[in-house]
């Protein structure tokens, strides 16, 4: 039951992206194909999406962020949403605003803290797919990413 409740609740997410481009829906077991930035695109595969009982306001999302060879996102915050990421594949490289580029790999993980601007996430490697388990708080019907506008 619990699982078919978390399925169900990811079928509703709705222009959540976690370092990736799209307004449309995000559908359980059906990966959402986004357009990244420069050459390549990047998968949204919604996992689970709950409510948190016991922190009135916020909703827990998981999601796998899939990166074919060379592919990257646009600059972007995740709103006012808490973001821990993990490593499940290959190389990804990061910048968050005023940090340094840090390249992470299969089994490393980081943390992004509420209103962190994303300037860099991208597949360090042009020959093998990088893949990450993102998950969120946020605030309950927040949007997940907001893209920095086009110039």
């Amino acid at each position: 039951m619990r699982t078919t409740a978390g399925l169900l609740a990811a079928a509703t997410l709705t222009g959540a992206t976690a370092c990736s481009a799209s307004a449309q829906p995000a559908h359980a077991g059906a990966p959402a194909t986004v357009a990244a930035s420069r050459h390549s695109v990047e998968t949204f595969t919604p996992l689970l999406q709950q409510a948190l009982v016991n922190v009135k306001g916020k909703t827990l999302t998981s999601a796998i962020v899939a990166f074919p060879p060379g592919a990257s996102a646009l600059p972007h915050r995740h709103g006012q949403a808490f973001v821990y990421a993990y490593v499940l594949e290959g190389t990804v490289r990061s910048k968050l605003d005023g940090q340094r580029v840090t390249t992470y790999h299969q089994g490393e993980n980081w943390v992004e803290q509420p209103g962190a601007h994303h300037v860099l996430t991208e597949n360090a490697d042009r020959t093998r797919p990088a893949k990450l388990l993102v998950v969120f708080v946020s605030d309950t019907g927040a949007k997940l990413k907001i893209e920095d506008p086009k110039p």
